[in-house]
């Protein structure tokens, strides 16, 4: 069969244009190169609620997936994504979604995964088909990429309220905190899927967690989203404050359950989305900050991407003011051209998408002329000899341009894909490459002629 399904596309062949005038209310970096915005980090899909989690020196990234052209929050599964640079991320699909929770009705809303005794679990709010109420499951997987089960086959905790968060305490000790209008958290036990000791509220004081503004039913600015996590032998509660349009705040405490000071603003009212949600990680000695806006094309409220950006915490402790960036953090080390690389890791995408490959992980698909995808930082080195893809067509095919620093940059090689009788039935490809050497920003321009042209799942330079 050679006709796609046409899918939406949510980054057409103009996005850089497009992205580089859209406005952010505020931001550190206002007026980029358009070639250099790696913020929002993912393009090929709406993202939103970042949790990050650092496991054998990779970092993990796991998202909700705002479905195209929302009028609300429409979501059905969860995402996971990972880096070990901190620009090209590799897409890993959905390994988690309703369907997981055969007691689940909708919303998949904002989770997080935790790693405990070579187990990962992830924490996840839903509808419960049989209340109509918001509860929060757990799912576990044996890798933090999945596939994930559903640990318990009924919910764990359930009052109605969302947005769960896990911490792991130096101690052994673990804690699961959500809700939205309150914050509560229960005492996990050891297995991570039961719990003891009761459902315990956390007072919202506003000594704890800042005074709303002209508001008698929600006094405090808490709103939904916590995280929280230990440093330096002091707790943090980093939240989503004040709808709306909220802002991020945080709160700290000498010790798991409080008694929490507030702090103040992390990141102001910005973006584009009127929501937003936090997520805080140290990786290979840097601290970042995760969040969403709506800064893609088709982007607001019910269609948000996920950024982040990199800071330093002060002397004392405190978060410094961190602005919303198109640029997004810096590079950590360089990507190996050398080494098989997955087509799906993505520093920018225009115009493509994923799928589920037949020979395992994902794919990128549903390329047309002038799509491309940008691998940021490849360490080139002395120069590459030759290029090999993976590739499947079922039409007639198209190239693959290999540009250097830029989508029209100068042309390093072209490789030539025919048809091979369908978008699963993998072959190789491979071209001469002069003048790629020292360390680039590498560019896969897709051409063709009309319609979908063909799906790549690898790809690898020889020296």
């Amino acid at each position: 069969m050679t006709t796609r399904i046409p899918r939406r596309r949510r980054i057409a062949a103009a996005l850089v244009a497009a992205f580089a005038a859209a406005s952010l209310s505020a931001t550190a970096d206002p007026s980029p190169d358009p070639a250099q915005a790696d913020n929002p980090i993912i393009q090929t899909i709406y993202t939103a609620d970042p949790s990050p989690l650092v496991h054998n020196g990779r970092l993990y990234l796991y998202t909700g997936h705002d479905e195209d052209g929302s009028t609300w929050f429409t979501m059905k599964e969860w995402r996971v994504w990972s880096t070990d640079d901190m620009v090209n991320w590799t897409d890993h699909g959905s390994p988690l979604n309703l369907d997981t929770f055969s007691w689940a009705r909708q919303d998949a809303w904002a989770g997080q995964a935790v790693e405990r005794n070579g187990k990962f679990y992830w924490y996840v709010p839903v509808i419960n088909d049989a209340t109509g109420r918001p509860a929060i499951g757990v799912a576990v997987g044996d890798s933090p990429t999945g596939p994930f089960r559903d640990a318990l086959g009924h919910p764990l905790v359930q009052n109605g309220e969302i947005d769960p968060t896990v911490f792991i305490d130096t101690d052994g000790q673990a804690y699961l905190y959500w809700g939205n209008p309150n914050l509560w958290y229960v005492k996990l036990n050891a297995d991570m899927i039961s719990y003891s000791g009761g459902i315990n509220r956390i007072p919202l004081t506003t000594q704890g967690f800042g005074t709303r503004p002209n508001s008698t039913d929600r006094p405090t600015l808490y709103e939904e989203g916590p995280w929280v996590y230990k440093r330096n032998n002091l707790y943090y509660m980093v939240f989503a404050a004040k709808c709306c349009s909220e802002f991020i705040a945080y709160s700290t405490a000498p010790g798991p359950t409080g008694p929490w000071t507030y702090r103040g603003t992390i990141m102001p009212t910005q973006g584009s989305s009127f929501t937003n949600h936090p997520g805080v990680i140290d990786y290979k000695g840097g601290s970042y900050f995760f969040y969403h806006n709506g800064a893609l094309p088709g982007g607001g409220g019910f269609t948000r991407s996920v950024a982040v950006e990199k800071f330093t915490y002060n002397a004392d402790g405190t978060f410094p003011t961190i602005n919303m960036t198109t640029a997004g953090a810096p590079q950590v080390g360089t990507l190996n051209p050398y080494a098989r690389q997955e087509a799906e890791t993505i520093a920018w995408a225009t115009g493509v998408e994923t799928e589920r490959s037949s020979e395992g992980g994902m794919n990128v698909g549903w390329i047309e002329n002038g799509d491309s995808i940008k691998v940021k930082g490849a360490g080139f080195g002395a120069g590459a000899k030759s290029f090999t893809a993976r590739v499947a067509s079922a039409t007639g095919g198209g190239a693959i341009e290999l540009r250097l620093d830029g989508p029209n940059g100068p042309l390093a090689g072209r490789c030539t894909v025919s048809g091979t009788g369908g978008w699963q039935n993998w072959s190789n490809v491979s071209c001469p490459v002069t003048g790629a050497t020292g360390t680039r920003d590498l560019y896969l321009k897709f051409t063709g002629g009309g319609g979908y042209l063909f799906n790549v799942n690898w790809w690898q330079f020889t020296a």
